[in-house]
């Protein structure tokens, strides 16, 4: 895992899936799981929280009647390659699914957004990418850049790649499941 945010102290120390629990249930901060580290996820700037806030206010109910239902950072994902994670935004189309005995944990996103920082940038683009592809379920993964007016949509294929846009105008991006429409950072 090529982000630095280690539990400090900790980071040659490995933990067990329920260790990992244990921690988020007495931890003051959100951490990442994987491969028996435990990452501390640092805080999110003012930008990003009005970025993630106003697409969760957005997306939300225009999903209502479509089937789907978006959830913001607290409610952790799960991935086959045994990634746990909190994304900034995620969406399920029908039931959610949680991991067993988990009810905090989603196991069948079928969009995730993040909102990347310079520190998580090249993770969230490159590995925690690859590891969200291996969730069954997920269609649909955003990019949503809170320093420039640039969203990346990767949406899967038929034949099983993925498809990247990048939108740089506010008018022509908003990320829904497979749609696009105007949302602004600004509250």
């Amino acid at each position: 895992m090529e982000y630095d945010g280690a539990v400090k102290g900790e980071s040659q120390r490995r933990y067990c899936l329920d260790d990992y629990f244990a921690v988020e249930e007495t931890s003051q901060v959100k951490n990442e799981y994987y491969e028996g580290q435990i990452f501390a996820m640092a805080g999110a700037s003012l930008e990003h929280n009005r970025i993630a806030a106003n697409l969760l206010s957005f997306i939300r109910p225009s999903l209502r009647d479509r089937g789907y239902e978006a959830f913001g950072s607290d409610l952790r994902i799960g991935t086959p390659g045994g990634l746990f994670t909190y994304p900034d935004l995620s969406v399920v189309c029908g039931e959610p699914l949680l991991m067993q005995g988990r009810p905090d944990t989603l196991t069948n996103p079928t969009m995730l957004l993040e909102v990347p920082s310079d520190a998580t940038r090249e993770y969230d683009r490159g590995q925690k990418f690859a590891l969200y592809k291996e969730i069954p379920a997920l269609r649909e993964y955003v990019l949503v850049e809170q320093d420039d007016v640039l969203v990346e949509t990767f949406r899967s294929t038929t034949a099983g790649s993925w498809e990247r846009r990048t939108y740089t105008d506010l008018a022509a991006a908003t990320p829904a499941p497979s749609s696009t429409r105007a949302v602004s950072p600004r509250p």
